[in-house]
Formats: structure tokens, sequence, C-alpha cells
């Protein structure tokens, strides 16, 4: 009876322990499943970057303002803002701007920008053409950068819309980043073993 609990009791154990590690694998696999369900449907300003290039004519008869908003997480200690908090475009041509990092700390860090468009409705026709957002950010202790943004505002934007905001969280991700290179550092081990 001893022997039988015992096996039950290692079995859970297994269970239990293949259970956290599928957990921790899918929350690590989160993100760049997110990346292709927004690129898939336009949620949250990110859009097929491709999208951009097919524009070709440039709508001079009205202006779209386009403003800029940052934001970090209470845990999320850098300096991040924009270099313009707006700047009005016509729809159709290519605008660039960039954002302003500075990384305060002692130690390395990595960090992940994730865009959202309000109105939602315009999210469609806001065309990301080279973001930041689309990589992950390493700074070292002390370091500061300029991270370029490119988009073009698609002239079949509703002409209602005159304003759209395009905000960004900046989150931290030093610590998946250092685990993730932890992982291939060992498995380049075990590869020349």
């Amino acid at each position: 009876m001893a022997e039988s609990n015992d096996k039950q009791t290692k079995r859970l154990a297994v269970r239990l322990a293949t259970a956290a590690l599928a957990m921790f694998g899918f929350g690590f696999a989160l993100v760049p499943l997110y990346d292709v369900f927004c690129d898939i449907t336009g949620l949250n300003g990110k859009n097929f970057k491709q999208g951009a290039a097919e524009i070709s004519t440039v709508d001079r008869s009205r202006t779209v303002k386009v403003q800029f908003v940052t934001a970090n997480p209470a845990d999320m200690p850098w300096d991040f803002k924009p270099n313009e908090r707006s700047i009005r475009v016509f729809p159709g041509e290519d605008k660039q701007t960039a954002f302003y990092a500075k990384n305060p700390t002692s130690n390395w860090m990595v960090a992940q920008a994730v865009p959202s468009v309000t109105p939602s409705e315009a999210a469609p026709y806001l065309h990301k053409v080279n973001c930041f957002c689309f990589d992950r950010q390493p700074l070292d202790a002390g370091a500061d950068t300029e991270m370029p943004l490119v988009f073009v505002v698609d002239p079949e934007l509703p002409s209602h819309i005159s304003t759209i905001t395009l905000s960004y969280a900046l989150y931290d991700l030093t610590e998946s980043q250092t685990v993730t290179q932890t992982n291939i550092n060992k498995d380049k081990g075990r590869a020349s073993l």
C-alpha cells in the first residue's frame, strides 16, 4: 500500500512539474504569439509592415495630427519619451520621428515597446514601416539611444478622423532575455560535447 502511495506521489510530482514547465513555456511564447496575432488582425496598432509599401498616393487636401504618448509600468525605470509630442502629416506620405530612451540603472537591461492606437478605428490605417517596437531594445547601464519610427497614414483613413494617438508602453524583458540567453548558451555547450 505504501509503495502504491509512493508511486502515486511521484506520478503527481512529475505531472505538476510538467504542468509548471508547460505554463512557463506558454508564458514565454505569448509575446511572439501576440505579435503574430496583432500583425494579422491589426489589433493594438500593429499592422502589416508591407501595407505601407503599397501606398503610392499622397492626399495633400488634408492633414492628420499624429500624437505620441509613452508610459512605463511601475517596475520599468527607463526614461522614455517621444522626441516630438505630435506632428501633422499628409495621408500617404512617409514620416519619420524618433523616441528617446535612457537606462539610468547600473545594470544592462532589455525592453520591448508595445504600441496602441486611438481611436481604435484608425489602427488599420496607421502603418508602421519601421518601428523600434518590432524588436527588443537592449541598453547598457547608463546608456541612452534614439529609437526610430517610420510610419504612414493610409489615405483611406475615414475623413472624420483628424487626430490619431500612437502610444507606447515600455516593458522590462531583461529577466526573460537572460533566461533565453542562458538556455542558448547551455544548448551550445551540449552541442559541443
